[in-house]
């Protein structure tokens, strides 16, 4: 790997790894100890092609969810069985694993944009912005960014589209399935 080798997004490979690697080492312990993750299925991941996957989730949290899912599929892919045991798997991550999130939340903070960087395809919800109801069209560039996303690797995708329990499924992930035929996974 070249030292500015970029992503799809424009994305320095060299700096998400560190990025990757760094905020794994703060919050595995998270999920070791504090919280501890019931992991089935390592060996589903580790047999899953390099692209063209969507992970589908329900969304509990803004981002332990998605740094939970990190760890999970670089731990699997590289030999663990169910388990984040010996950390060592964060010293050569997965690099194309991206996740959908809400362009205003990655915006947020430092740290939010850290997390964007790290593999966010960020999009504008069409239903609410910024707390408020809104109607707005989608956004097609939104829809090619998420393909461009799952042809260069894997995506994580939360069809409620918010931490809210018992909101509706949007439509997206139907038509993202639709058009793009991945192999889809579902995750709890």
């Amino acid at each position: 790997m070249g030292l500015f080798k970029e992503n799809p997004f424009g994305h320095i490979l060299f700096i998400k790894k560190w990025l990757i690697r760094s905020l794994g080492l703060i919050t595995h312990q998270r999920y070791k100890g504090f919280n501890t993750l019931e992991i089935e299925g390592s060996e589903i991941i580790r047999n899953l092609p390099d692209k063209n996957v969507l992970f589908v989730s329900n969304h509990q949290t803004y981002f332990a969810d998605v740094v939970a899912m990190f760890h999970v599929f670089n731990a699997s892919l590289h030999g663990r069985d169910d388990s984040i045991k010996n950390i060592g798997y964060l010293w050569n991550p997965k690099l194309n694993i991206y996740y959908v999130a809400a362009a205003e939340t990655m915006r947020k903070s430092l740290l939010t944009k850290m997390f964007a960087y790290v593999g966010s395809v960020s999009i504008e919800r069409t239903w609410r912005a910024e707390g408020k109801e809104v109607n707005r069209q989608v956004k097609m560039s939104d829809i090619s960014n998420i393909g461009m996303a799952l042809n260069d690797g894997w995506v994580i995708t939360f069809p409620q589209g918010t931490t809210t329990p018992w909101k509706p499924l949007r439509k997206g992930t139907a038509h993202i399935i639709k058009k793009y035929k991945p192999v889809v996974v579902p995750v709890v």
